[in-house]
C-alpha cells in the first residue's frame, strides 16, 4: 500500500484556491495570465501567483503552474523565460508542460525546476514514459484513456510519480490529438481555447447509409468518479490524485476536495479491506455537478457506449432525489495558521516579541518601553491589540505576556512589534522555498542544438538548421492498397508512407518486405507509419515488428507519439530515418531544436500555423502537407460500437453536425482506436507562390479513402504547378475544400 498519496485539486481563482487548501488538498494547479489550457478562466494574475505560492507554502502545501499549451516561436524564445523566472524564484514547486520545447526549454534553464508532462503528451506506456525521463520529466501524467494495469506498468518500469485524473470531465479525444475545435471554429485545444464540438448532437450513419443514431451527442462523455476504487489506484501506482475543474466554481472544486480528502485518509488509516463509500457522499459529489451521471471512465474498460451521455452532455448541479444534507457545504477560506506568542514590556528596555510556529522561532525587538506617567497599560489591552493579525494568515494560539505594572506603549507601537513579528515569521518558513538565478545564463534550445551538433563535426560548421535549401521533394502517405498501388505510377514521388493498419497483423514483417520491394522497384522509399496510438499489446507488437524491421530494406518511419519514439529507441539497432508526424508538434524552431537534441531532426508542420508564422519559422528539416483529409480526434471510444454494436470490422462510418457538414470516421479494430477526419479535404496548391518562400524540405500528399481518380486528379494538378510552374484554373480548385489554418492560423 503507498502510504504517500497526493490530493491535487484545481483552482480557477486565489479564492478557490485557499478553499481547495482548506478543504484538504495537498497540492493545487493553476494557470497564470500566460499559456495555460483554460485560456478563458479566470486565471492568477502575477500578483496573485506569487500570493498563492507563498499561501500554499505556509500551509506545507504545493503548487503547480500549468503551462501546457503549444507555444509559438515568439512566445517560447522570448516571453517564456521571464514569464517562469518570478515564479521559479519565488518557490513554484513544478510545471506541467504540453509542448516539448518547453519541456526541454525550462530543463535547461531551470533545472531544479520539477516538470510534469500534461496529459497532452498523450503518453499511454512506459516507453514514452522514458523518453521524457530521460529529457527531464519528473512526474507523467498519462493519458486519461490509461487502464490500471497500464498504469501499475508505467510505475513498475520507470519508478517517476503517476498523476492520473480521479474526478471530472472526460474528453472523447486522446487529450493532445484533438483539432476539431480548431478546424472548425479556429478555437484550439493546443492553445486552451477548445470550444467543445463534442458535446454537440450528431447523427450517425454507417458505411452503407443505413442511419443508426439521429441527433445524439454521440462524442459525449459522462464526468469520472472513481470515489469507490481510491485503493486500487493507489495500489497500481498513481502517486497524486488530480481532480479536473479549473473553470469550475469554488463550491464544487472544494466540496469534490472535501470528500476524496475523507476517503483517501481513510484508506490511509485502514487499508483496502474495511475501505467504504457512504452512499450520501456518493450523493453528494452528484449533487456538486454531472453529465448524465458518473463513469468509471477507463480504468476498467478500453471503451464503452455506457460512458456516452446520449441525451444531456451539460453538466448538472443536482439530482431530483437530492438531499438537502448533501446541498449543503460551507466553504473555508479563512484558516488561520496557529501560532505561540511571548511578549515581554520591562521599563527602560526594548519590547521584544517572540513568535513560533512550533517550527520556525523568530523574534522582534522593539522601542524602549517607557514608565507610564498617567493610566498604566492593561495586560488585557495589549492582549487585545497583540491578537488582532488582520488579513495575515496567522492566529495566536496562546499569547503569553510578561509585562510590569507601571508602563505605557503606544497602540502603533504594539501594532508595528506584531506586524514585524509575523513579517520575519512569514519569511523564515517561506526563506527555504525561494531560489536565485544568474538570468546571464539564459539559454535557447536552438543555441544548445548548434552547439551540440557543431562538437561532432569536423569541420565545426553549424548543420541541419543551416542547412541549404535543395528542392522540395514529394512523400505521399497511403492509407488503403488502392492508394499504394496508384502513386506508384508517379516518378515524381520519393517516398512512399505506407499506413501499418494496411499490414496484416499474422504475416506483418513478411508483407511489409513485399511493399518495400514494390516501391524499391519503382525508386521510391518506403516509410512505415506508426499507429497513432500505441499502447497495450500493440506496444509490444511493435516492439517485435522494429526488431525485426531492422532485417527488412525499410527506409524509415513516420511517428506519432512519444510513446513510439521510445519504443523506436529500445527496438532498433539499425539507424532508420524517422519523421516526427504533424502532431509531434514542432510550433517553434526551439521545440525543432529540443526533438534535433534527440537526433530526430525530420519533421512535419503542424496545421495549426498560419502562413506569417511559417515564414517565421525555419523550415529546413520540415514536411508541408500539401492535400489531405485532417484528422480531427484520435478516440479510444468507437462510433461504431456505440451507435449500433461492435462487429471487430474496421470500416467507415460518418457523423453529420448541425450544418449537415459529414465527417468520416475510421475504426481501426486492430490497434482498437477511431480516427474522425474532417469533413473537406486540405487543399493548398494554390498557394505554391508562398509556400516557395517557406522553403520546405519536402511536401507531402494525404490519402486516405480517395479512389484511384481522386488520387489521379490531385496528382497531376500537383505536377502541373510544382513540376511544371503552371497555375490552377479557377475551375481546377476543388469546390469542397478547406485551407485550414495556412490563412487564419490559431490565437
Amino acid at each position: 500500500m503507498n502510504q504517500e498519496l497526493e490530493l491535487l485539486a484545481p483552482a480557477g481563482s486565489l479564492e478557490t484556491l485557499k478553499a481547495v487548501i482548506q478543504s484538504g488538498a495537498d497540492a493545487v494547479y493553476a494557470g497564470g495570465d500566460m499559456f495555460g489550457a483554460r485560456a478563458y478562466a479566470k486565471n492568477f494574475s502575477r500578483e496573485e501567483t506569487l500570493e498563492a505560492i507563498d499561501y500554499v507554502h505556509m500551509h506545507g502545501k504545493k503548487m503547480m503552474l500549468t503551462v501546457n499549451t503549444l507555444l509559438k516561436e515568439e512566445e517560447l524564445k522570448n516571453h517564456l523565460y521571464d514569464y517562469i523566472l518570478p515564479y521559479y524564484e519565488q518557490g513554484l514547486d513544478a510545471v506541467i508542460v504540453q509542448d516539448f520545447g518547453v519541456l526541454s526549454f525550462l530543463h535547461q534553464n531551470f533545472p531544479d525546476l520539477a516538470l510534469h508532462t500534461s496529459t497532452q503528451m498523450t503518453i499511454t506506456n512506459a516507453d514514452g514514459a522514458r523518453f521524457l525521463k530521460k529529457n527531464g520529466a519528473s512526474r507523467i501524467v498519462g493519458a486519461r484513456e490509461l487502464d490500471l494495469k497500464e498504469i501499475k506498468n508505467i510505475y513498475d518500469e520507470t519508478h517517476m510519480e503517476i498523476e492520473s485524473f480521479i474526478h471530472g470531465a472526460l474528453c472523447y479525444c486522446y487529450s493532445g490529438q484533438c483539432l476539431f475545435s480548431s478546424i472548425l471554429g479556429g478555437r484550439s485545444g493546443n492553445r486552451g481555447r477548445c470550444a467543445q464540438p463534442c458535446r454537440l448532437p450528431y447523427t450517425v450513419t454507417t458505411s452503407n447509409q443505413i442511419r443508426e443514431r439521429k441527433e445524439t451527442p454521440i462524442l459525449s462523455l459522462k464526468d469520472l468518479c472513481t470515489i469507490d476504487f481510491i485503493p486500487e489506484l493507489a495500489e497500481h501506482g498513481v502517486y497524486s490524485f488530480k481532480i479536473e475543474g479549473r473553470m469550475k466554481q469554488t463550491e464544487y472544486a472544494a466540496g469534490v476536495v472535501s470528500i476524496y480528502r475523507k476517503y483517501i485518509d481513510l484508506y490511509l488509516q485502514n487499508g483496502k479491506e474495511s475501505y467504504s463509500v457512504l452512499k450520501q457522499d456518493k450523493e453528494f459529489l452528484l449533487n456538486l455537478g454531472n453529465r448524465s451521471g458518473f463513469t468509471k471512465g477507463y480504468y476498467y474498460q478500453h471503451n464503452d457506449s455506457d460512458m456516452i451521455t446520449y441525451e444531456k452532455p451539460s453538466h448538472t448541479k443536482k439530482t431530483e432525489n437530492s438531499s438537502k444534507e448533501s446541498d449543503v457545504f460551507e466553504i473555508t477560506t479563512e484558516n488561520k495558521l496557529k501560532i505561540h506568542g511571548i511578549l515581554t514590556l520591562q521599563k527602560g528596555k526594548s519590547a521584544i516579541l517572540e513568535v513560533s510556529d512550533g517550527v520556525n522561532c523568530v523574534s522582534f525587538e522593539g522601542n524602549v518601553v517607557e514608565k507610564a506617567n498617567k493610566v498604566p497599560l492593561s495586560k488585557e489591552a495589549v492582549e487585545a491589540k497583540l491578537k488582532k493579525t488582520g488579513t495575515t494568515e496567522y492566529e495566536f494560539e496562546d499569547l503569553q505576556i510578561d509585562m510590569e505594572d507601571d508602563i505605557f506603549v503606544p497602540v502603533q507601537e504594539l501594532n508595528h512589534i506584531r506586524r514585524e513579528a509575523l513579517e520575519l515569521l512569514k519569511e523564515k518558513q517561506l526563506n527555504p522555498f525561494r531560489r536565485c538565478t544568474d538570468t546571464d545564463k539564459k539559454r535557447n534550445i536552438s543555441e544548445v542544438f548548434v552547439e551540440h551538433q557543431s562538437a561532432y563535426n569536423d569541420k565545426n560548421e553549424e548543420i541541419s538548421f543551416q542547412q541549404k535549401q535543395i528542392s522540395p521533394i514529394l512523400s505521399v502517405s497511403v492509407e488503403t492498397m488502392e492508394a499504394f498501388d496508384e502513386v506508384l505510377k508517379y516518378e515524381f514521388v520519393q517516398n512512399i508512407y505506407l499506413d501499418s493498419m494496411i499490414l496484416g497483423k499474422n504475416e506483418f514483417i513478411k508483407q511489409l518486405a513485399e511493399f518495400i520491394n514494390k516501391a524499391h522497384q519503382q525508386k521510391k522509399n518506403l516509410y512505415l507509419v506508426l499507429p497513432a496510438i500505441s499502447r497495450g499489446q500493440t506496444a509490444i507488437d511493435y516492439a517485435q515488428i522494429l526488431k525485426k524491421s531492422d532485417e527488412t530494406a525499410l527506409d524509415g518511419y513516420v511517428i506519432k507519439s512519444f510513446d513510439e519514439l521510445g519504443i523506436y529507441e529500445k527496438s532498433t539497432k539499425q539507424i532508420k530515418d524517422v519523421v516526427l508526424d504533424h502532431n509531434m508538434y514542432t510550433y517553434s524552431n526551439e521545440a525543432q531544436a529540443a526533438f534535433a537534441l534527440n537526433q530526430y531532426q525530420k519533421n512535419t508542420v503542424p496545421f495549426e500555423l498560419n502562413r506569417k508564422e511559417l515564414l517565421q519559422r525555419n523550415n529546413t528539416n520540415s514536411e508541408m502537407i500539401l492535400y489531405g483529409y485532417i484528422p480531427l480526434m484520435v478516440s479510444a471510444q468507437c462510433v461504431h460500437k456505440n451507435a449500433a454494436s461492435c462487429d471487430k470490422k474496421s470500416g467507415i462510418s460518418y457523423l453529420k453536425d448541425r450544418y449537415d457538414k459529414t465527417f468520416f470516421v475510421r475504426n481501426n479494430c486492430k490497434e482498437c482506436y477511431n480516427i474522425i477526419y474532417n469533413s473537406s479535404p486540405l487543399f493548398l496548391l494554390h498557394q505554391k507562390k508562398d509556400l516557395d518562400r517557406m522553403k520546405f524540405m519536402s511536401y507531402r500528399m494525404m490519402f486516405t479513402k480517395e479512389n484511384r481518380n481522386q488520387i489521379s486528379e490531385i496528382m497531376h494538378l500537383y505536377k502541373r504547378v510544382f513540376l511544371e510552374n503552371q497555375n490552377l484554373k479557377e475551375n481546377e480548385v476543388p469546390k469542397d475544400f478547406t485551407n485550414g489554418h495556412f490563412k487564419r492560423g490559431v490565437e
